[in-house]
């Protein structure tokens, strides 16, 4: 079963979110979910691109202004910090390799990942289809990298998909820091198996016809694996799809199980497909049945553990 280690897993934050008074008005967006949920299992690295380059705490606000290319200038327009936030993001971002996700703060012309305001030139009229030049250079750097923004958390299914990228991505980037040989691969891929079904059953199928395809690991490949597995794990896993996959981990307790248990299994995931389950009722109920009937194949999916049960992201679905 995989295991989750705060000191190897990084994420990047914007610095107020974790509650440092680097707001323009000298305060804070702390984010509960990040500090007392997230922040037990995961080391931030903070960063606040205004104060980094020497905006000071109080100060002038600053926005998106639409020109020959997007600006940030002063919201009075007297003055303009692009090229400082366009040079701090270029010499910046590569140094986030390493990182497993990023929260980003909404609305930020620094950190917003979307909608954030963009004014035409000396108005007060915009637009809401920017992106913040620091968060735009991160995600056009590392386009696999998990991303999410502070506000977005707050809505269960975006907040449990996020921290389902966020350790199959540590988990991944794990498995190739140590030498991803072909072996390793299909391991990798077998303990995704039921994961990559709930997501994107599609992409499971292709990824697992291209490995039966190659007889080594080329960095190409390597490369192709990590975006198709990215991109199957951003898409959400609808009803269907988990109660398919429950009924396949199902399958691999039809000898062992008593009448009385089948029934009980078959009727937890049932109600979970009618919307009067949550999708942890069957999900604890199989867990039981496999300290009973041990089955090591399923006991390594990491469907069944993708996040640490503590953080409770299954209760609402």
């Amino acid at each position: 079963m995989y295991k989750f280690d705060q000191d190897t897993i990084q994420v990047g934050i914007s610095a107020c979110l974790i509650g440092q008074q680097v707001r323009f008005d000298g305060g804070h967006k702390q984010s509960r979910f990040c500090v007392d949920d997230l922040g037990k299992y995961v080391s931030f690295r903070p960063i606040c691109p205004e104060v980094a380059i020497g905006m000071g705490v109080p100060r002038p606000t600053i926005r998106l202004v639409q020109e020959e290319i997007i600006r940030v200038k002063a919201s009075d327009n007297s003055f303009d910090v692009t090229d400082k936030l366009t040079n701090f993001a270029k010499e910046t971002s590569p140094g986030l390799a390493g990182l497993s996700g990023y929260v980003f703060c909404a609305k930020s012309p620094t950190c917003g990942m979307e909608r954030v305001s963009v004014y035409l030139p000396e108005k007060n009229n915009a637009s809401r289809d920017g992106v913040g030049v620091f968060a735009d250079r991160v995600m056009k750097d590392h386009p696999n990298l998990p991303v999410e923004e502070n506000g977005r958390l707050n809505d269960p299914n975006l907040r449990e998909n996020f921290v389902t990228r966020v350790f199959a991505y540590h988990d991944w980037r794990s498995k190739c820091a140590e030498g991803l040989t072909l072996d390793v691969l299909y391991k990798f891929h077998a303990r995704y198996k039921y994961l990559l079904m709930a997501h994107n059953p599609e992409i499971y199928r292709t990824l697992g016809q291209a490995l039966g395809q190659i007889e080594k690991v080329t960095p190409e490949f390597q490369a192709h694996y990590e975006s198709e597995l990215m991109k199957a794990l951003k898409r959400h896993a609808s009803r269907k799809n988990h109660t398919n996959v429950l009924q396949h981990i199902q399958g691999y307790f039809k000898k062992q199980l008593g009448s009385t248990e089948r029934q009980a299994l078959a009727e937890s995931i049932d109600k979970y497909r009618t919307g009067l389950l949550p999708l942890l009722a069957p999900i604890t109920l199989l867990r039981h049945y496999l300290t009973i009937y041990p089955n090591e194949y399923i006991a390594g999916q990491v469907y069944l553990n993708p996040h640490p049960e503590e953080m409770q992201l299954r209760y609402e679905h």
